[in-house]
């Protein structure tokens, strides 16, 4: 299937009571520090290096605690540095590499990017420019298999950037849909209030994987479900990439994953 077939143009966004149920990020915040005892129990890995870039319009602040529990975990965590994400620039994307790089030679490791919303986008482009540097990819909601008219938030996206929507490149959206040349998971919820659940998952491949959590877009980052699949994926041994679990236990607790078609 090729990419530009993945998914039509034409995706809508969440409808309105999606949108306006955003607030449930709150009660996910709740249930994160409820569930911390059992997250702590969640598979660890060999403590590599991770990068977490936050979502358009948000900072370090919003990936704090995500941070702090991957680094509970024993990975050496860092954000991206780079205060607001406030939309794509060339100067924002050598700023990203230039991070990026300095983290994997001083770590002398690859790096693993987890990236929530429009920065689960950015760490697969950074990926796909540079894999040499890059472990594996895991997006958070991030919208990067539709237009950008599949979110809510694309006229928002527009007032910032300064960009209007039929300028951004169609050429660069189709290359968006094709996966990255390393592992790639994505997370998303069909209750995401900003971005349509069908624009945020990947093409069916070896090497790429989508997994269904319950929850809100904005409280993706503390979501004891999310956060149990992001260090799943992160505990697995360099070069032994499988596809996320859902037998046993894990089949009672995450929603069957949805068709993408």
């Amino acid at each position: 299937m090729s990419p530009s077939a993945h998914l039509p143009d034409d995706v809508a966004p969440p409808g309105l009571g999606l949108l306006f149920s955003e607030g449930r990020a709150l009660l996910e915040l709740g249930w994160f520090f409820q569930s911390l005892p059992a997250l702590r129990r969640a598979p660890r890995g060999d403590g590599h290096p991770v990068m977490v870039l936050p979502g358009f319009t948000a900072s370090d602040v919003s990936t704090s605690l995500l941070r702090g529990y991957l680094r509970t975990q024993g990975y050496k965590v860092r954000g991206w540095g780079l205060g607001r994400n406030l939309g794509f620039t060339p100067h924002l994307e050598a700023k990203m590499l230039r991070r990026l790089q300095s983290f994997h030679w001083a770590e002398d490791e690859k790096v693993s990017l987890v990236g929530w919303s429009l920065g689960g986008i950015f760490a697969r482009e950074l990926a796909r420019s540079h894999p040499q540097m890059v472990r594996q990819v895991i997006s958070l909601g991030s919208p990067f298999a539709a237009s950008p008219r599949a979110t809510n938030v694309w006229r928002v996206y527009e007032r910032v950037t300064g960009q209007p929507i039929e300028e951004i490149d169609s050429d660069l959206l189709r290359r968006m849909r094709t996966p990255p040349p390393v592992p790639s998971t994505a997370i998303y919820s069909t209750g995401d209030g900003i971005a349509s659940w069908r624009a945020c998952m990947e093409l069916p491949g070896e090497r790429t994987d989508n997994v269904r959590v319950s929850g809100s877009h904005c409280g993706l980052g503390v979501n004891p479900m999310a956060l149990w699949v992001v260090a799943d994926r992160l505990a697995q041994p360099e070069g032994e990439w499988r596809k996320f679990d859902l037998e046993g236990i894990r089949g009672l607790v995450f929603p069957t994953p949805r068709s993408s078609r």
